[in-house]
């Protein structure tokens, strides 16, 4: 990672985010590009063209926007802050006592000094039966020069024990590193599953083990290093991992413990003879380095990673090509309104995050409610598609589908920009093929190779979300601002439709309608949508890759890019579905 990439730590690491068609949509405005606000800037020589940007931070506006968004803010710090408390005071004072680190101290001495630490899924498993962070930290960061993708079981929780959200963020961990061919770091020391969910854990946990040796086999190296214990099917991640370190009277590495051997076979055996890191080191072979405490413990480990011969299939960009966007990002919290039903202008972001705030548009005079375009950011080329007016023209898909097929030509990453409301509904627009367009642009988005980005910055309803490279679409990382809101529908539209159902409904059997019951549905039903929209609730099911400051946007973009350029970068070559035309 380049220092145009390395601008600090981020994240929560250690170390120094009427008519037809959608009744939620943006007011109506002229088109972007077309009146006053950011445009090209003033004649010069020929090159790429500096956004203007018009946003008025003396504005009544603008002010309320930042208040909402600094309350947001402190909201999402307030969640973070639970994360980071992992089991509370009480055990982590314990775990200092018995002379370990916890498990963010463990990262911060693995990762080269004055170097950023981007945490993924920090809120996993919010809002359920547990721990906020899931007992589980997971990042990326650079050690010896190399981006690793890093986990480490918080033991403050539960002794580390894996539930559900555990798996999954592991999982999702492991599908990062493959897809970017990042090598692998797991700091370790975890009792297993947690039994009383092992329902939950037991069978699809398997795949955790399957994707260590998949790692292996595509050559991406895997480091084990064992710290306290690593049991049951914990002692696969050691076993299944190309290096692997273990701690002196620390590791503790067993398929069975002394309880299990006694009832299975009535052996008496301690933890040290049965799978102590002496014995690894010595007799059973499982252990490579073998380690004199926590300190030398993460020293071998920076020392394999140095021995890897690791090299990135993409050079890093020159530092001295990289120019900071013209407008400060502090800016950025008060570009997107409180109220999503207020259109905003996507290119007020882009100034604030790509290089030089140069972005060359791609047909800016057709389909106006999406702006396409070519940029840098932190050097590294990107596609951005981000949505202006909320609601997706059959102009705005067909727009896109060209748009994605150049970048994939042309071999350059994608950058979506989330604020829509979903594709356009309507008999006119109907007929005049918004399902095949609409249809068409998934398509692109589902085909296409290059690495995908996704920002959610306001509005992902519908099968817009889905267009512009929801979850399911398999983006490289996905990120959502604090003010970000997704789900099938506005709530008001949601309840709105299930009011009209049921008024259809008692019709047709000729039965009164219950007015004031169905006031109280709605309600409810609008009440349910708005707290399953929301950012942490989505970032707690692992929607996306972590609930970001928008000040931190360009910042965090600026490690993805630099982590998905470790693999080759290569677009689709006319490998698309067949197009509707």
């Amino acid at each position: 990672m380049s220092p145009a990439t390395s601008p600090g730590p981020v994240g929560t690491a250690p170390g120094p985010a009427s008519a037809p068609g959608p009744a939620s949509g943006p007011a109506p405005g002229p088109p972007p590009g077309t009146g006053p606000g950011i445009g090209t800037g003033p004649a010069g020589p020929p090159g790429p063209a500096a956004l203007r940007s018009a946003l008025d931070t003396a504005a009544p506006e603008y002010a309320d926007n930042r208040a909402a968004m600094l309350g947001k803010l402190a909201e999402l710090d307030t969640e973070q802050a639970a994360a980071l408390a992992g089991g509370g005071e009480k055990y982590l004072t314990r775990h200092r006592e018995r002379g370990k680190l916890p498990a963010r101290e463990r990262i911060e001495l693995l990762l080269d000094p004055d170097t950023p630490f981007l945490e993924l899924s920090p809120l996993a498993a919010w809002g359920s039966d547990y721990t906020t962070g899931a007992s589980l930290v997971a990042g990326i960061g650079v050690v010896e020069g190399v981006e690793c993708l890093i986990t480490a079981n918080d033991p403050t929780v539960r002794g580390g024990a894996s539930n559900p959200w555990t798996m999954k963020k592991a999982l999702r961990a492991n599908e990062i590193a493959y897809a970017n061919r990042l090598p692998c770091i797991s700091l370790v020391e975890s009792g297993g599953a947690d039994l009383p969910s092992q329902k939950e854990i037991f069978i699809p946990g398997g795949a955790l083990f399957r994707d260590l040796t998949r790692l292996s086999e595509a050559g991406i190296p895997t480091i084990a290093v064992v710290f306290g214990n690593s049991t049951a099917g914990g002692a696969y991640i050691p076993g299944m991992s190309d290096h692997v370190i273990m701690v002196k009277d620390r590791a503790k590495v067993f398929l069975g413990g002394p309880p299990l051997v006694k009832m299975a076979t009535g052996e008496e055996a301690d933890d040290e003879e049965l799978g102590g890191a002496d014995m690894h080191a010595r007799t059973s072979g499982l252990a490579d380095h073998y380690a004199l405490d926590e300190p030398d413990a993460l020293r071998r480990a920076r020392r394999v990673v140095a021995r890897l011969n690791w090299r990135k299939a993409h050079p890093d960009p020159d530092p001295a090509t990289v120019r900071e966007p013209l407008y400060d990002p502090e800016e950025l919290l008060g570009v997107v309104p409180g109220e999503l039903k207020v259109p905003f202008d996507p290119r007020e972001v882009i100034a604030r995050i790509v290089d030089g705030s140069e972005f060359d548009a791609f047909k800016p005079l057709y389909g106006t409610s999406l702006v396409t375009g070519w940029a840098r950011l932190h050097g590294y080329p990107v596609g951005i598609l981000a949505n202006a007016q909320g609601v997706l023209f059959s102009e705005e898909s067909q727009k896109a589908t060209q748009f994605i097929q150049l970048a994939n030509q042309r071999d350059i990453p994608l950058l979506f920009l989330h604020n829509t409301t979903g594709y356009m509904v309507g008999t006119e627009y109907e007929q005049g093929g918004i399902v095949k367009h609409g249809s068409m642009m998934i398509n692109a988005v589902s085909n296409s190779k290059v690495p995908h980005l996704s920002v959610l910055l306001g509005a992902s309803y519908g099968a817009g979300h889905y267009g512009m490279c929801g979850r399911a679409y398999d983006p490289r990382f996905l990120f959502a601002w604090p003010s970000a809101k997704s789900a099938v529908m506005g709530p008001q539209q949601l309840a709105g439709v299930l009011s009209i159902v049921m008024r259809e409904s008692a019709a047709a059997k000729g039965k009164e309608f219950d007015e004031e019951a169905d006031a109280g549905l709605r309600a409810m039903v609008e009440q349910q949508i708005e707290s399953e929209s929301l950012p942490m609730f989505l970032s707690g099911r692992l929607y996306d890759d972590g609930v970001i400051d928008p000040r931190d946007t360009r910042t965090v973009l600026g490690v993805c890019l630099s982590a998905i350029h470790t693999a080759p970068v290569a677009g689709a070559r006319g490998g698309f579905g067949i197009f509707r035309m």
